[in-house]
């Protein structure tokens, strides 16, 4: 992926990683679209940015999604990359319907929806990037959060797969992969000292970014505890110790 002169749509741009991530492109001279729900808090990212565009949209409606993205491609022609950041963490008690069936929606559905639309347009580019954003929850699963763990393991698969069937066209697909980082994605986080500050993610991830060929999946070293577990025959020792066991 070139590190500048793109036209990126990034989702869940308004908060946490997505409008740090839409700062640090903007920056490095890319024309910046930032989606999510709450037009009022893209407006805020957008009023420190001069030249950043702002468009509401709700991963969870597959008409909206369809919308969105013939109107984006009208109004952006040059688009040649997308970041599907948005992404919902809730905790459940067993089996909340609710809340799993939002999760996956938002989580899962709305980005492959979203890829979907956008695909024929990147395929008709010189060069376009996909990328997705997981968590080291793909790679072990956090028990108070199993839809959000699965809609993330999920993802990851995605990515893999999509990546190999993309291969002879234009289209890279690049996968972040977080460790927990002090956001708002749940109550706590961004004041939870075992939390990676978000500057210092932002900082490796986009260091990451930067380097020619692209990665094709980002992992910051603070996330490999949990994403090379399997690799180090530690999956057992990892899951115990990320879920309280002892």
């Amino acid at each position: 992926m070139q590190s500048t002169g793109n036209t990126i749509l990034i989702t869940g741009g308004g908060s946490g990683i997505g409008a740090a991530l839409a700062h640090e492109f903007h920056a490095a001279g890319n024309q910046v679209i930032i989606a999510g729900r709450r037009q009022a808090v893209l407006d805020a990212v957008v009023a420190d940015h001069p030249g950043m565009a702002a468009v509401t949209l709700d991963m969870e409606d597959p008409a909206a999604i369809k919308a969105f993205a013939e109107k984006l491609v009208a109004d952006f022609p040059a688009l040649n990359a997308v970041l599907l950041n948005a992404g919902i963490m809730v905790a459940e008690e067993k089996i909340d319907l609710a809340i799993a069936e939002a999760t996956v929606a938002t989580n899962l559905l709305g980005p492959i929806r979203l890829a979907h639309a956008l695909l024929p347009h990147l395929e008709a580019q010189a060069a376009s990037t996909i990328l997705t954003v997981s968590s080291g929850l793909a790679f072990v699963p956090l028990v108070a959060t199993p839809t959000y763990s699965a809609t993330k393991a999920a993802i990851h698969g995605w990515s893999l797969a999509m990546r190999e069937q993309l291969k002879a066209t234009s289209v890279e697909v690049v996968e972040i992969v977080p460790p927990g980082v002090q956001t708002d994605l749940m109550p706590g986080h961004a004041e939870n000292d075992q939390m990676m500050p978000l500057a210092d993610f932002i900082a490796e991830t986009m260091g990451l970014l930067r380097q020619q060929p692209t990665p094709a999946e980002i992992h910051v070293e603070r996330v490999k505890f949990l994403s090379e577990a399997t690799k180090r025959g530690e999956f057992g020792q990892v899951f115990g110790m990320l879920n309280g066991a002892h």
